[in-house]
């Protein structure tokens, strides 16, 4: 399972921002197809946000066949294979290591300090 957050600062729809980490986690493997999600009541109250953005969010992977809703069990990811295209992947490397760099610099941190700690990061 993977953890939601949301950043109001993104400029991108939370619904969106939902939709985007769903289809990530499928596709970097750390969402499988069968896994349930959690319920739309639960997630909106754990991210704070109206049960309709999520419900939204659900709605739209639901119609493009990456989640399946049974009625009474629950969302699960289908089994569609998501890969997203390299274009993609590199934007959205972009984006976020562009909002990094500047809050990183704007507490006076250099490009070698963060080189340092990303080293020392062990994320897979």
């Amino acid at each position: 399972m993977i953890e939601f957050k949301l950043d109001p600062k993104s400029g991108s729809p939370f619904y969106r921002q939902i939709i985007d980490q769903i289809k990530y986690g499928i596709a970097a493997g750390n969402l499988k197809t069968g896994e349930q999600l959690p319920t739309v009541r639960s997630l909106a109250v754990d991210l704070k946000v109206n049960l309709n953005t999520v419900a939204k969010a659900y709605k739209e992977l639901e119609i493009q066949n990456v989640l399946a809703t049974q009625q009474g069990t629950g969302t699960f990811i289908s089994n569609l294979k998501i890969e997203i295209p390299t274009a993609e992947k590199q934007n959205k490397l972009q984006e976020i290591c562009s909002e990094f760099a500047s809050i990183a610099f704007s507490y006076g941190f250099s490009v070698d300090d963060i080189i340092q700690q990303l080293q020392k990061l062990k994320i897979r």
